[in-house]
């Protein structure tokens, strides 16, 4: 138990080979993905082993791993230490849960588990040396066997390259069910998980149980909830702990999300799927998850219908499965069908586990006089959140300090948890005060770069507030999300709720409906109010006063998203605000308190603005600006007055027209972001803002030029011109000498790119898919400029799709696009590709059935039984499989009935065994107006175990897919050795 809570687990990977010449080749690129990755691996650094006990150190590795790959190699068995670590990984596997996947490295699995060939002359001299008899060849040959008949990877001829990309790819995977961080001092839990195991009955399969976790904010219930996941998870085929149910889930949209986290996580995802509605949802659980057994955490749940949208009764999940509840509202479980003999109350901490706890946060305790530790336990009353801050608060301080804490504490008696939190507070600065209770208020649950971005035009310094925050035991950061306990949150509002009770103008924050309008509705003399952040879940109307701010001298922060204001005169802004929002204002921002605005962002997306303050002369603090779907506003005014501006963002302004030229000279404009403005004519004549990172101008329809560059721009990276009617990038696009991605998809007037795009060494990415009028790139001549000795150096991705490109001239040179991976041509008219260019490594070539390859010609897949088509497809070059987009046809007759959306046959064990391939044909109908608005998800798998999804979006025309598996594919799924009577596919 105590390995669920603290994992004792150093690495993520042990590599178990055997070879110098292995070591240098195939393990050691292995091993770089590997670490590349970011999975830590244990590789063994001495070359030979000598002796016939392995060492204690690599015993320790493998049992500190979390993953043992064992590359079978000719000569693996040959060694001793090679073979008593295949018994030590194997013994791991049964007894510390260790996963075990093996690798057959120019060996077939049956050598391996039947002792033949290589395997069998090793074990017998094995069997010279130390006996026929002998117990230690014994075990080595159960050991052979066992990993033998694992499923795992076969590896003959093949690109290693590809097999180690699947390989990390599946070990990352399967690392994503990781255990969960539990807490940083666990104490107490052991024997509250043990309970609940019994509770859930795990040994059971009969049925689907649901238990309930009920108790008080800070109790304990997350990190009972994570230990019990940690000891759990591995029993089950899918898991997700699902975070801030309650938090998360305060629309129907927001259901939604927790639907698609649901199912990503259960089902190990890459990426989540779609889900358009609750109700789309729970059909989309019920048939993916229904023969699923599953374990599912729902974390602080608080009304029935979080529950209904991802759980319903139980019934949606295969037997065995198990699903725990945490919610502080007993009722909600009684509702849901959970009864007294399945929730497990969580309470607080005895005497003994609290001292213990208290002692692991705050240090030294035994240095301290007992009374003293024994008033601070009683202040905490066994709750774990307020042992860990108060712990925290009194780490490594005298018996003074502590003396002197409780003494704050005897003038608040423990009649709430909220004046023990507040302790912690009242030791911050200054800054850290405001910091935290603008997230208190304000902030829990929003992302740390808009809030840093938001706080710091306040003039607040959050790189050091945040971190003393978070080390006060104050704030939590998730993956960059601002998180906090219930408890402190409440803590932190209920400071602000006492500034004044009664008047909320009074108040230094403003965050509830009813204070916001009582202050709003009237001309408040001497308003005390700095900060007003009313998130609403849908638009409400509110009847503001025409004054309302002008008397607002100390109002620093202003955000009213869904926010309708019944009165539509001029909005007067108070000159001392540093932030404002306020998406769908349908006022006019035409007058202002006199003299210098010190206005740093300003969000007005969506309002319905038909001017802009003149030249912004009196916005010289500016920073970010977004007045984003805009539609009455007509052009972009002199931003001279602006010089601090990093961020200008007017997507989809569909009426503007003109972009003025001002923005050209903004030195520190980091991104410029114009998508959907339709009818954008009059753009920049020069691009020269050196700090640029991001231009966006996606579906600029009547966009025709792209500025000139006269410098390098050594920080732009990503540009889009998607959809532009660009007809020509200039010649001095080289000056963009730090872009990793342009797009000039369905650029339909685009004909050709200059020479000088050869020296972008930096790009990743191109796209030009549909455009139409392209008809090729420039003559690659590496002797011509030293710059372009090797052309488009970084190039991985390039999509000519839809062009009416045809040829490839310019690929034929290996100097030009070295590491390009992803060749997309389907739709142009090219109709061969040069056995030069198949040569590349790597490369992964899109194209359409009529194209030649080298000389091969892809015959009709049409016939019959589809034999041709594999014949042809087993004599191509050494793709590992093939797949394309068929021009449109008439089912194959091959093709079975497909039921409930499968299709399957069984074949016997001759026919396995006469395996040439395997072909997967799929039908969509379409017509001329179908765009790919559909997309499917194909899966082949072979005896219950999947050998690759793909992903499908038909067009007009291309409506048939057929995809060939080579046999070689299909050996790693199909266990042919042990194959009695058939298998399924």
């Amino acid at each position: 138990m105590a390995s669920s809570l603290k994992p004792k687990k150093i690495y993520d990977v042990f590599l178990s080979f055997r070879g110098v010449e292995l070591r240098h080749n195939f393990v050691g690129h292995l091993y770089q993905a590997l670490i590349q990755s970011g999975i830590h691996t244990f590789r063994d650094s001495k070359e030979l082993k000598k002796g016939d006990q392995i060492s204690p150190m690599l015993m320790e590795a493998i049992e500190e791993s979390h993953i043992a790959v064992i590359i079978f190699s000719e000569d693996y068995a040959s060694s001793n230490w090679c073979l008593e670590e295949v018994v030590k990984i194997m013994e791991c596997k049964e007894q510390r849960n260790l996963t075990v996947l093996p690798v057959f490295y120019k060996v077939e699995p049956r050598e391996v588990r039947k002792g033949r060939m290589s395997y069998q002359k090793a074990l017998n001299k094995h069997k010279s040396k130390f006996g026929e008899d002998s117990e230690k060849v014994k075990r080595w040959k159960k050991a052979l066997f066992n990993a033998g008949s694992l499923s795992g990877w076969p590896l003959n001829d093949e690109d290693e390259s590809k097999h180690i990309q699947e390989i990390v790819k599946w070990i990352s995977n399967h690392l994503d069910r990781m255990p969960l961080h539990v807490a940083k001092h666990p104490v107490g839990i052991e024997s509250r998980v043990v309970m609940l195991k019994s509770m859930l009955n795990l040994e059971s399969n009969d049925d689907v149980v649901m238990v309930g976790l009920w108790g008080q904010g800070g109790i304990g219930k997350t990190t009972l909830a994570k230990a019990l996941y940690n000891s759990s998870f591995t029993q089950f085929e899918g898991s997700c702990f699902l975070a801030n149910v309650r938090e998360t889930s305060k629309g129907c949209k927001d259901l939604v999300t927790l639907q698609e986290i649901l199912l990503k996580d259960t089902l190990l995802l890459q990426q989540r799927l779609e889900v358009s509605t609750v109700d789309k949802g729970i059909n989309i659980i019920q048939r993916r998850l229904g023969r699923k057994k599953v374990l599912l955490i729902l974390h602080d749940v608080d009304d029935l219908h979080q529950l209904n949208a991802l759980v319903g009764e139980g019934k949606w999940f295969g037997n065995g499965s198990r699903i725990i509840i945490t919610t502080r509202d007993r009722h909600l479980l009684t509702c849901q069908g959970i009864y007294q003999d399945h929730v497990y109350e969580v309470e607080a901490l005895d005497d003994s586990q609290a001292c213990k706890l208290l002692s692991k946060h705050a240090s030294q305790v035994h240095q301290i006089r007992i009374d003293l530790v024994n008033g601070a336990l009683n202040y905490a009353k066994g709750l774990p959140l307020a042992l860990e801050v108060l712990g925290s608060l009194l780490c490594g301080e005298t018996e003074d300090v502590w003396e002197s804490t409780l003494m704050k504490f005897s003038r608040s008696p423990n009649k709430s948890i909220n004046n023990v939190l507040k302790i912690s507070y009242e030791g911050l600065d200054e800054n850290e005060k405001e910091i935290f209770l603008h997230i208190s208020c304000f902030f829990r649950g929003w992302k740390r770069e808009y809030t840093k971005k938001v706080l710091e035009s306040c003039d607040l310094e959050t790189t050091a507030g945040f971190e003393i925050l978070v080390k006060r035991s104050l704030i939590r950061i998730e993956l960059d999300i601002l998180e906090m306990h219930d408890l402190i949150q409440l803590m932190g509002k209920d400071i602000v709720n006492q500034e004044c009770r009664d008047d909320p103008g009074r108040r230094s924050r403003l965050w509830l409906y009813d204070d916001v309008d009582e202050v709003l509705s009237n001309d408040k003399e001497d308003c005390a109010v700095k900060a007003i952040v009313l998130t609403l879940p849908e638009w409400t109307e509110m009847c503001i006063h025409p004054d309302a701010f002008t008397k607002m001298r100390r109002l620093r922060l202003l955000i009213l998203p869904n926010l309708q204001d019944s009165f539509q005169g001029p909005l007067c802004l108070p000159k001392g605000l540093r932030w404002f929002e306020w998406p769908g204002c349908a006022r006019q921002i035409t007058e202002y308190s006199s003299g210098s605005m010190k206005l740093v962002g300003i969000d007005m997306s969506k309002a319905s603005i038909t001017v802009v303050p003149k030249q912004f002369k009196d916005f010289q603090q500016l920073k970010f600006i977004n007045f984003s779907y805009c539609k009455s506003l007509i052009r972009i005014p002199d931003l001279s007055w602006t010089p601090h501006l990093e961020a200008l963002v007017l997507s989809d302004c569909k009426n503007m027209v003109e972009a003025h030229e001002s923005i050209a000279f903004l030195e520190k404009l980091q991104v410029l972001t114009l998508d959907g403005c339709s009818r954008l004519r009059v753009f920049l004549n020069v691009l020269k803002t050196k700090r640029l990172r991001h231009l966006l101008l996606t579906n600029c329809k009547n966009l025709k030029r792209f500025p000139d560059i006269p410098h390098k721009l050594e920080s732009l990276t990503l540009i889009s011109l998607r959809g532009t009617a660009i007809k020509e990038l200039p010649a001095a696009v080289e000056n963009l000498v730090s872009l990793e991605k342009l797009s000039l998809s369905v650029c339909r007037n685009l004909v050709s790119l200059p020479s000088s795009i050869y020296k972008l060494h930096n790009i990743e990415e191109l796209e030009l898919k549909g455009c139409r009028s392209f008809i090729g790139f420039p003559k690659y001549d590496d002797s011509a400029d030293p710059s372009m000795k090797i052309g488009l150096s970084s190039l991985k991705y390039l999509d000519l799709g839809g062009s009416s490109l045809t040829e490839l001239e310019f690929l034929k040179n290996h100097s030009c696009c070295p590491k390009l991976g992803n060749l997309r041509l389907m739709g142009t008219k090219i109709t061969s590709i040069p056995t030069s260019i198949l040569g590349r490594k790597h490369l992964h070539i899109h194209v359409a059935p009529h194209v030649h390859f080298g000389g091969w010609k892809m015959l009709d897949p049409y016939a019959s039984n589809g034999r041709d088509y594999l014949k042809l497809a087993l004599q191509m070059p050494p793709l590992q499989g093939y797949h394309a987009t068929h021009l449109g046809a008439e089912l194959p007759e091959w093709v079975l009935p497909i039921e409930k959306g499968f299709a399957s046959f069984r074949a016997s064990k001759d026919l396995c065994h006469k395996f040439l391939g395997f072909i997967l044909c799929v039908v969509h109908s379409t017509d001329e107006h179908d765009h790919g608005s559909q997309s499917y998800y194909m899966e082949i798998e072979v005896n219950g175990q999947m050998l690759h999804k793909r992903k499908w979006t038909p067009v007009a025309n291309y409506n048939l897919f057929v995809s060939f598996t080579p046999f070689e594919q299909l050996q790693g799924a199909i266990n042919f050795g042990q194959i009695y009577e058939s298998c399924t596919v």
